[in-house]
């Protein structure tokens, strides 16, 4: 099968859906697909060494409005070129007249369940190209069961059209998210000002990622503590202006760090050398930093938000959103080093089980039912499910 990936709008720092299309274009092509991505210079280079054909874009589809433009006058122009069996537009969007059978990738609902966690032009935004896509795909491919479900409640044609769903677990690289040794681990501590083993949280400081309640539970967590654990918030900067009155109230005496993005290879040190990882998210439409700490060894604090559960099983230990929860889970984590240990074995098991293979083939079967679809040869989606 020919498949066209539609990447122009991964971004250039190859987070979120960036991860995404990086990692699931070599799986497609390992189980066989004859694959052709469309990108903008940045991801040229590790997209062609997947084994992909590449046709690269003008960069100055990094602007939204322009690169929008191209999808719908452009995009179909390329169809015709390369002929594929299918269009897989991997970020919600997708041409009006594509010319072949297409999948879009929805990768969140809470565009429709909490617009407050989005700015309110991207909650809009992202609103009508779901309910574009849901009207328009032959096949729509969701990360999580949480989110198929929060898009069925959502969106009223999507009712109708349950059957073209197909549930894909993200999968995780193991080259970089992987059980490091000390030296690793000190270089990215080293790297992010830390001097002692952190608490760590990675994610865009965002309203959804709950990161006000974390500082503050944190700060309850270290009290009386002889040592207390910096706090390192790693990732880029967001639209929370709660984050800043938050690290105003921490007490002298303990230490934030808010070193920005921090480089790929920094991270599996960075995750695997926490304390703990701390992720009190309100709610995903996957959640890969927790899986990618879980990939790491790392004793994981989360949520039983959405689709969060889905990824850290019983593997992760959980709290309730406000801070003065987030700061009881924290103290008992720290005060228990054996369960720590405990929890980074049954992560590093359970994780194994999120492959890209894995998602790449329910991509296939979503590939194969959109043509089908076309041709009056429905097929049955199945969902990924990690190995136990």
């Amino acid at each position: 099968m020919r498949v066209l990936v539609d990447a122009t709008a991964v971004p250039d720092d190859r987070g979120g859906v960036g991860r995404y299309v990086d990692d699931l274009v070599p799986a497609l092509v390992r189980a066989g697909a004859d694959v052709v991505v469309a990108c903008r210079p940045s991801g040229v280079g590790a997209l062609a060494a997947s084994g992909a054909r590449v046709h690269e874009v003008p960069d100055a589809l990094d602007r939204r409005p322009v690169r929008l433009a191209w999808e719908q006058a452009g995009l179909p122009g390329l169809v015709r070129r390369v002929r594929p069996d299918v269009l897989h537009s991997p970020h919600y969007t997708v041409p009006v007249a594509a010319g072949v059978p297409a999948v879009v990738t929805l990768h969140d609902a809470t565009f429709f369940s909490h617009p407050q966690w989005h700015l309110p032009v991207k909650a809009r935004f992202f609103r009508a190209a779901t309910r574009v896509a849901v009207g328009r795909a032959d096949a729509l491919v969701v990360p999580s069961a949480a989110t198929r479900d929060a898009v069925l409640d959502a969106v009223p044609a999507a009712q109708r059209r349950a059957d073209r769903f197909h549930v894909a677990w993200h999968g995780v690289d193991r080259d970089v998210f992987r059980p490091v040794d000390a030296a690793a681990r000190a270089r990215a501590a080293a790297a992010v000002g830390a001097d002692r083993p952190a608490v760590v949280f990675l994610g865009t400081l965002e309203p959804r990622k709950n990161v006000v309640a974390l500082v503050d539970g944190w700060v309850a967590a270290c009290a009386g503590l002889p040592d207390p654990p910096p706090l390192v918030l790693a990732g880029a900067r967001g639209w929370d202006q709660g984050v800043d009155a938050a690290l105003a109230r921490v007490p002298d005496g303990l230490r934030v760090l808010v070193p920005g993005y921090v480089p790929l290879d920094d991270l599996a040190g960075l995750l695997g050398g926490a304390l703990v990882v701390a992720y009190p998210s309100l709610g995903e439409g996957f959640g890969l930093p927790v899986l990618e700490a879980m990939a790491c060894g790392a004793a994981v604090l989360t949520t039983r938000r959405l689709s969060l559960p889905e990824v850290g099983g019983d593997a992760v230990a959980y709290t309730e959103t406000d801070a003065a929860s987030i700061g009881r889970a924290l103290a008992a984590l720290l005060a228990d080093p054996a369960r720590r240990e405990r929890l980074g074995r049954a992560a590093l098991e359970r994780a194994a089980g999120f492959t890209w293979d894995a998602s790449a083939a329910v991509h296939l079967e979503a590939f194969a039912a959109a043509a089908g679809r076309r041709s009056g040869r429905d097929r049955q989606p199945r969902s990924s499910r990690p190995s136990r």
